[in-house]
């Protein structure tokens, strides 16, 4: 990423590629729950983590805040948002409709190399909850729901998933570590893995659904234990 920083310099049209490359690695750190509500992010502090110049880390603070994953501090800080009740609940049921239908699609094009991809990285999940390294198993999560996503052939139903995941990815630290002892997660994959064998596209459906419901009541909860803190400061 530095070199790209040096060779910008040199060529017109690196800014460009620089700055659309920075946007989408923030983006997708906070996708995955890499950052965690109420996080604060400054321009230097993402160049320096990237190793660019500031120049594009502000490009991407400016597009990120745009599309309100991240809000403005100040001048040059920015703070990833906790999401209030109602946005809670309005992501949930978009991510209803929307993942639910890509899940259903899923079984029309999975193999059987696809879901030995899902097994290992639901593998991967396991270790990572209990070694309680929840920060590497929000990362594995997300590969783990998009690979079935991206099997309904539904480029544009992606991009929309995507955005939704955007508002609620740092949110996703709250599920933790409740979500793991509880294995709630780890029944719900099973489940999906289970209906991906016997190509049942309704109950890959019902199982990320109840993924999806089971996450909403554990953020639900943490909002309401938050606000509750903060009266009891207030």
């Amino acid at each position: 990423m530095a070199d790209n920083a040096d060779d910008a310099q040199t060529d017109d049209r690196q800014p460009v590629r620089l700055g659309e490359v920075v946007y989408q690695q923030t983006k997708e750190r906070l996708i995955r729950g890499a950052f965690e509500p109420g996080r604060k992010l400054t321009v230097r502090a993402l160049a320096d983590a990237l190793g660019v110049s500031s120049t594009p880390a502000r490009d991407a603070i400016n597009r990120l805040t745009f599309e309100g994953a991240l809000v403005y501090a100040g001048p040059k800080t920015v703070i990833v948002p906790f999401i209030s009740q109602q946005t809670l609940e309005e992501i949930t049921l978009m991510r209803l409709a929307l993942e639910g239908l890509a899940a259903e699609r899923s079984v029309l094009h999975v193999t059987q190399d696809d879901i030995d991809k899902l097994t290992k990285m639901q593998g991967q999940i396991d270790v990572a909850l209990d070694a309680k390294r929840y920060a590497d198993a929000l990362w594995s999560n997300k590969e783990f729901h998009f690979l079935i996503y991206r099997l309904s052939q539904m480029p544009h139903l992606i991009t929309t998933i995507e955005t939704l995941w955007l508002r609620i990815g740092a949110s996703f630290n709250d599920l933790y570590p409740e979500f793991a002892e509880a294995k709630y997660g780890v029944h719900n994959h099973m489940a999906a893995i289970e209906g991906l064998l016997e190509r049942d596209g309704a109950a890959v459906r019902a199982a990320i659904e109840s993924d999806i419901r089971d996450g909403y009541r554990r953020m639900k909860k943490a909002n309401r234990e938050r606000s509750a803190e903060n009266e009891a400061i207030f």
